[in-house]
């Protein structure tokens, strides 16, 4: 018998007990002062920023053209699927960790380490996009007040030496450099770092206000952008399909999928709702509640703001790294620009407080589960009840990528990530049903069967229509994380220990 006992406990498949779950909840160190409305915040605050004013000049100019519109309904269709199947988790173990935690206690380790792994890939490639994207912004803003700081201060080494280059053959005096970073990105991360530290309030109350902001300077560029929609930018809606150089088709139906694959990125969000359940006041009923509502809400405004955006400028014309900005520039809106660049500063510090503050609780609910080192990444500070370590770690690592990578080598990696995590999810929700049908199920997921294999499908789909370098570079990681498994994570799991 205790052979048999130990080959189970060996095993890459062993699950963790749901009564586990429950002794977490009862011994969490973490403040509970998120309000079902609170939640509801954090998800929009995530998930309006980088989608609506960075990635919609990429993928509308490059991928979709006025299609764009057709690309975020596909794109939150597959979000959809997985929202509710995420919902359905949350109710049962509300806990820390998210899709990480979920499948711990349904499929097994191995499975429960690789989401986790992949959500650590999808979180900090996120807030490293964002920072970039917020110091494009930021450097925007000192343009219109006519400041304007040295390209190597601005920008990581490979961008300041491309735009120096364009600007020398342009005529312009540029001296040459050997030093440089992008500076903004890396203090707006220490700032946020910062916050996190000092409390789960603290930033949820910061990120209420930059939230209504955001969301209002949203509701902003729809009104007024529509008085300047021009319908014959929308034409043709769906451009004719163009092969480049590497055998890439752009436009057409494939170029919607690749678009919708690219701004999936934006709707991550509604996933950090689920990673704050440990801060909860009522998580089996408010978490479901904020990840549904969230996703809602964000869906209808995007789909608003991408026709309105293809609408105001041809497609082929939009700008790449400040696309909604220039649009109101280019209709000589210059006041608008300044709301508008303003509202983007805000909007995008906020998805990046979420997506470290999503980060360090996957950290955190690996820690205790022996996966990770718990010194580093369990460790909860005395006075703020927040696992500072980890949030300063991370806030480190972030703040160096960003300051020194440029924008489109981790923007996409953060997708890949992101939508097979999705898939395993909703996997893993229809296996817990069929396994242990007598669980409590504060919500449950309608038609799960069709919903599970429609998410499934759906997020596999646009995954396979990232582009071939992004798949490699996923690959890759995925293996650097089954090494970081065997060599540690396993034997240092909980569940390697008879008792």
């Amino acid at each position: 018998m205790e052979t048999k006992t130990q080959v189970r406990d060996t095993s890459v498949w062993r699950k963790k007990p749901l009564s586990a779950y429950e002794a977490d909840m009862k011994k969490s160190e973490l403040k509970r002062v998120l309000s079902r409305w609170g939640l509801t915040s954090l998800g929009i605050g995530a998930v309006i920023g980088g989608g609506i004013f960075v990635l919609t000049g990429i993928a509308a100019h490059d991928w979709a053209g006025p299609a764009l519109a057709l690309s975020f309904v596909l794109a939150g269709v597959a979000c959809t699927f997985a929202a509710l199947c995420y919902a359905e988790f949350a109710s049962i173990l509300p806990v820390e960790g998210s899709a990480y935690a979920y499948s711990y206690g349904t499929v097994g380790e191995l499975f429960a380490w690789l989401i986790g792994w992949n959500l650590i890939l999808e979180y900090m490639m996120g807030a490293t996009t964002v920072a970039v994207s917020w110091s494009g912004y930021f450097e925007k803003l000192m343009h219109l007040f006519n400041i304007h700081p040295p390209l190597w201060l601005m920008n990581d080494p490979v961008t300041a030496q491309e735009k120096a280059e364009k600007l020398r053959a342009a005529g312009e005096a540029i001296p040459e450099f050997t030093f440089a970073m992008n500076l903004p990105a890396f203090l707006i991360v220490l700032v946020v770092t910062y916050i996190l530290v000092k409390g789960i309030k603290e930033a949820a109350s910061t990120n209420n206000l930059i939230v209504i902001m955001k969301v209002a300077a949203v509701i902003f560029v729809i009104i007024v952008g529509a008085f300047y929609v021009d319908t014959a930018n929308w034409t043709p809606f769906i451009p004719e399909p163009v092969i480049d150089n590497s055998g890439q088709q752009h436009y057409g139906f494939n170029g919607i999928v690749t678009a919708a694959s690219i701004v999936f990125f934006a709707y991550i969000g509604f996933d950090a709702v689920s990673t704050q359940a440990g801060e909860a006041i009522n998580p089996r009923k408010d978490v479901p509640f904020a990840i549904i509502a969230s996703l809602i809400i964000c869906t209808v405004l995007y789909i608003l703001v991408s026709l309105v955006l293809t609408g105001m400028v041809r497609f082929d014309n939009l700008d790449l790294k400040a696309p909604v900005a220039q649009a109101f520039a280019d209709q000589g809106l210059t006041w608008a620009v300044y709301i508008i660049t303003i509202a983007a500063i805000a909007g995008l510090t906020s998805v990046m407080l979420v997506m470290m503050l999503g980060q360090t609780r996957i950290f955190l609910g690996m820690a205790k589960d022996g996966l990770l080192p718990k010194g580093l990444f369990a460790s909860i500070h005395p006075t703020f009840k927040t696992p500072y370590k980890s949030t300063i770690l991370v806030g480190i690592i972030v703040a160096i990528v960003a300051a020194l990578t440029p924008i489109d080598k981790v923007s996409e990696l953060c997708s890949s990530g992101t939508l097979l995590a999705f898939a395993m999810i909703c996997g893993a929700v229809w296996l817990l049903r069929v396994r242990e049908p007598n669980l409590e199920r504060p919500y449950k997921t309608p038609a799960l069967p069709v919903i599970a294999t429609l998410g499934i499908c759906a997020n596999l789909y646009l995954m396979y229509n990232l582009r071939t370098d992004t798949k490699i570079s996923f690959v890759i990681w995925c293996g650097l994380g089954l090494i970081v498994y065997f060599l540690y994570s396993r034997r240092h799991s909980n569940l390697n220990k008879p008792e």
